[in-house]
């Protein structure tokens, strides 16, 4: 791609200038999960690009028992957004550093109590997307994944 300095030359005699502000430049880390049995998952848990961290998708699966909590969507809700919280300790950030949620429904019709467990956590209102799918893993209700930034 051919540059034009003579375009940069104009904008510095007219006293311009631009400053450009990016996330830091370390690469990319994948993170794997501390459970020797999640190692074996074909995915990461977490993706560090930079300051940005990118998390796998949390169901709401209660590890210590190795079944879905129960309650429901709301019981599955809370469980998978400690699952997040305790992944995002392990990076030092909190739900406060979440920036973007995408989470999916296994009904649509669960949405609002879902979303009654989910205002109670993420109270920054971090840009979410929502939407229902069939078959999630484990026969889950819902699924939630997160984008989060380390200030």
């Amino acid at each position: 791609m051919k540059q034009n300095h003579g375009f940069l030359l104009i904008l510095a005699l007219f006293g311009m200038t631009f400053t450009t502000f990016a996330q830091e430049k370390s690469g990319i880390i994948f993170h794997k999960s501390p459970d020797p049995q999640r190692q074996k998952a074909p995915f990461s848990e977490t993706v560090q690009a930079g300051n940005l961290f990118f998390l796998a998708g949390q169901i709401g699966m209660d590890r210590s028992v190795g079944q879905l909590a129960e309650g429901g969507v709301q019981g599955e809700t809370e469980q998978a957004i400690k699952n997040i919280q305790g992944v995002l300790k392990r990076h030092s950030l909190t739900l406060d550093n979440v920036v973007k949620c995408t989470v999916i429904l296994s009904d649509i019709n669960d949405f609002r109590a879902f979303n009654e467990v989910y205002v109670k956590y993420f109270t920054k209102k971090p840009a979410r997307t929502t939407y229902a799918a069939a078959g999630l893993a484990a026969g889950a209700k819902i699924e939630i994944d997160v984008i989060a930034v380390r200030e």
